[in-house]
């Protein structure tokens, strides 16, 4: 790694912490580099680079943030790269963070709102880190609801007291808004038809979603937050509209996360993830960080990293126990089968799956059941026991269960069903029905063309590299002449 040219003046900051946390030159760097490769990084720093840091050297890219999380993990307080004399970047780790308090968990997530609402397409580049999983899931498993999330109003001083600006070394400039914006007056007071509005917001989007795909309106989402949430947040609200104002910024930000997966941003949206399990801590509302953790299994599985996902959603088990509606514990099972299933784990896979059946089997009408747990019925259990036998290459199990998927699933569901019908034709396939696969299949890709969903085509291209076996068969010509005339 190769450094900026020197500054005149030497790091006294970081001097001074190195002195604080202990360290020699030569542990500081083995740290860096040891934190670089849980993120996939080959650094390669040593006791030399830190004299250069020392003597006014500023470290490239992502490194000043790296420095930063050594320094937080040995001194057990949040530090930024700025606290140790460094340039500010937007480095890999930002946005992994599980904040000390409310008030740093909003300033890390509005960060991303801001960045992604912007120009900053590196941003959407960013890599996905399974080590970045460990952190936050313990914080969440162990920790509980902050005491005090109520904002209070500024008291207001006299004109005839208060100092000049310049006086005021505490004064803080506002976030930058873009020209043109209404935001918010300062100290606006929260109320319930606020967070109704957020609530109402998040409805509209979800189904967005499911109807054409996260990059649909994925950027609205996003600049929404930014523009009104982000503002509420800052506002003025007693402890129970905190909590509930919390509860739905949480949500809007797991949809954030969600629809950043959809688009294969997936780095950006486990930071999403990871921000919006500590706004739902803030929330108080561990039911709905466990839904979190399911969807941060979710990706986990998508992406491969089975064992990951295995421990995400059994985190999410032990974090709301027994006592979450049979619904919600359908839900939490069926990740962990889906997760087995990636692995191979027959055994594992069908206890998960029993236990998720058995756990929806005792619901009763009438229970009350969380809003965004109300989408799993009998129609995504049967879609969850199709994804798993086909993982497990259990294929005429997995048609029986992709077809009852489909046979119960609402069109408005457009997305779920297009995954439904691609598990549906693997299985057809792999039972040798390779006429049905194909058409299946090229129903499937037609529906993909249609909607700005990376999942739904990585989907198609997953089942299209299982043809190759049969590329000079007739049906299989015949697909890709339909596929190609799609454009």
């Amino acid at each position: 790694m190769t450094d900026r040219p020197a500054q005149r003046t030497p790091n006294r900051q970081l001097a001074a912490l190195i002195a604080e946390a202990g360290f020699s030159n030569a542990g500081l760097a083995r740290r860096v580099d040891q934190l670089g490769l849980e993120h996939g990084l080959d650094l390669r720093y040593d006791k030399t680079s830190v004299t250069r840091w020392l003597r006014g050297q500023q470290p490239r890219g992502t490194t000043p943030a790296l420095i930063a999380e050594v320094f937080t993990r040995r001194l057990g307080r949040r530090l930024t790269a700025q606290d140790l004399g460094l340039d500010a970047c937007a480095p890999v780790y930002a946005g992994l963070e599980f904040a000390a308090t409310p008030e740093e968990a909003v300033d890390i997530v509005s960060g991303l709102w801001r960045k992604d609402s912007g120009s900053h397409a590196e941003l959407r580049k960013i890599a996905f880190t399974p080590a970045g999983l460990v952190v936050p899931s313990r914080d969440w498993l162990i920790g509980k609801a902050d005491d005090r999330v109520a904002r209070e109003p500024v008291a207001r001083v006299p004109a005839q007291g208060r100092p000049a600006l310049k006086d005021r070394p505490e004064a803080v400039p506002a976030p930058h808004r873009p020209r043109g914006h209404a935001a918010r007056a300062p100290g606006h007071k929260v109320t319930g038809g606020d967070i109704a509005a957020l609530r109402s917001v998040g409805e509209l989007f979800r189904t967005l979603d499911d109807a054409y795909g996260g990059g649909h309106a994925r950027q609205a989402l996003v600049r929404y937050l930014e523009h009104e949430c982000e503002p509420m947040l800052r506002g003025v609200y007693d402890e129970q509209t905190g909590r509930r104002l919390f509860a739905a910024a949480s949500d809007l930000t797991r949809l954030a996360g969600w629809t950043s997966y959809d688009i294969a941003a997936h780095g950006l949206a486990q930071r999403y993830f990871v921000q919006a399990l500590r706004l739902a801590q803030a929330a108080g509302d561990r039911a709905y960080g466990s839904y979190v953790l399911v969807t941060m299994s979710r990706q986990a599985v998508y992406l491969g990293h089975g064992r990951e996902a295995v421990q995400l959603a059994r985190v999410a088990q032990q974090g709301v126990g027994t006592g979450a509606p049979p619904v919600v514990q359908a839900l939490l099972h069926a990740s962990e089968a889906r997760a087995h299933g990636v692995l191979g784990e027959v055994r594992a896979c069908t206890g998960a799956l029993v236990r998720a059946e058995r756990a929806l089997e005792a619901a009763r009408p009438g229970d009350e059941v969380p809003y965004w747990a109300r989408f799993f019925d009998e129609a995504q259990l049967a879609d969850e026991f199709g994804h798993c036998h086909r993982d497990l290459q259990q294929f005429r199990a997995a048609a029986q269960h992709a077809e009852r998927s489909l046979q119960l699933r609402a069109p408005s569901y457009a997305r779920s069903r297009l995954f439904c019908r691609v598990v549906l034709a693997t299985a057809r396939l792999g039972l040798g029905e390779l006429d049905q696969a194909c058409t299946l299949a090229a129903e499937a890709a037609g529906q993909a063309a249609e909607m700005r969903s990376a999942r739904a085509i990585e989907y198609v291209k997953d089942f299209e590299r299982r043809l190759e076996p049969y590329k000079d068969a007739a049906p299989v010509r015949g697909y890709r002449d339909k596929v190609a005339a799609l454009g």
